[in-house]
């Protein structure tokens, strides 16, 4: 529901209490679980306006803007624009934070060529962005795309690496229009996509935010923290925390 929520044309009205209730709830949560070891920063998640898959609304601040409020206000500690399909919506969600003091990460989801559903590169919609915003996000993501679909880009030793710190793949190796089309939840394969995980990590020297979208469930994410976190996962092992 995360990543949905903002794309239902819903008023401010109806949004706002409904998000600062769910960020009361993480409030909770964190103070209950939260350690000096294992820190838990509260990340209020922002759907694109329109349909995630496809790249047909122009935006400004002023739509995302009474969300980042809200946010903000329930004291989220940032917010997160997820499956981002072109820069200007991302743009637009950057200067909507920046003009209430709150950190924002920007994640974008692209296509099966590893570029965003408007034709545009990763690398060149990460620059637009940074030189539009005077570097406004804190990182950038990737989420809602597999692995397959933009491993090839990330070539090493290119400085826009290092801004991306998010991968949150999805299960499916199928193109966003497949997806859309099918009528039954493509898994994929867990232990595979974990492996694909640790050699992202391998390219992106930053990476450390981990999760799955799409199709992903809790034995991707289990197989996730297998192969790229091997010494915390022995750690929470041996703890018998599992």
């Amino acid at each position: 529901m995360w990543s949905s929520m903002s794309s239902l044309c819903y008023g401010t009205t109806f949004l706002n209490p409904l998000r600062f209730n769910k960020g009361s709830m993480s409030n909770d949560i964190r103070q209950e679980y939260e350690t000096e070891q294992s820190k838990m920063p509260i990340s209020g998640c922002i759907g694109p306006r329109g349909d995630g898959y496809i790249a047909d609304n122009a935006m400004t601040a002023d739509y995302h803007l009474p969300q980042i409020k809200t946010f903000r206000d329930a004291d989220a500690d940032v917010v997160t624009a997820v499956t981002m399909n072109y820069v200007e919506e991302a743009i637009g969600i950057t200067h909507a934070a920046q003009s209430v003091g709150m950190p924002v990460v920007i994640s974008f989801t692209v296509e099966t060529d590893g570029k965003l559903p408007t034709g545009q590169s990763l690398p060149d919609a990460i620059a637009q962005v940074d030189r539009d915003t005077n570097h406004g996000p804190v990182y950038y993501a990737i989420n809602c795309a597999h692995p397959n679909h933009f491993a090839d880009i990330l070539t090493p030793g290119e400085s826009w690496l290092e801004r991306i710190r998010s991968i949150r793949a999805n299960a499916s190796i199928k193109s966003h229009e497949e997806l859309n089309e099918s009528e039954t939840l493509d898994d994929g394969n867990p232990e595979e996509l974990g492996n694909q995980y640790l050699e992202l990590k391998q390219k992106l020297k930053n990476l450390n935010v981990l999760g799955g979208c799409c199709g992903t469930d809790e034995r991707h994410v289990e197989a996730i923290c297998k192969a790229s976190l091997p010494v915390f996962w022995a750690y929470l092992s041996n703890a018998g925390k599992l």
